[in-house]
């Protein structure tokens, strides 16, 4: 299974809806880069993405973007392959 890494806060109910999805999926860890707590990490972040806003995900080496992006990856059906590529 491909690596999951998610840029997020304690409190975005957003992080805890595209976690419990990518956990739905078989995904059993994610690297989770907490923006709240090193403020840096957040411009390491929104240099590779261009976004501020939280969560940022990112499956192998693709940005999938944040979870409204991984719920309609999903329903195209392309969250799994991603997945498992």
């Amino acid at each position: 299974m491909a690596a999951v890494k998610m840029y997020t806060t304690e409190v975005c109910p957003y992080c805890l809806r595209a976690k419990a999805l990518l956990k739905q999926r078989g995904v059993d860890t994610i690297d989770e880069v907490r923006v709240d707590l090193n403020p840096d990490e957040r411009m390491t972040m929104m240099q590779l993405t261009g976004r501020r806003t939280v969560p940022q995900i990112f499956i192998g080496d693709t940005h999938v973007g944040g979870c409204d992006d991984l719920f309609a990856l999903d329903q195209r059906g392309g969250l799994l392959p991603l997945l498992e590529a």
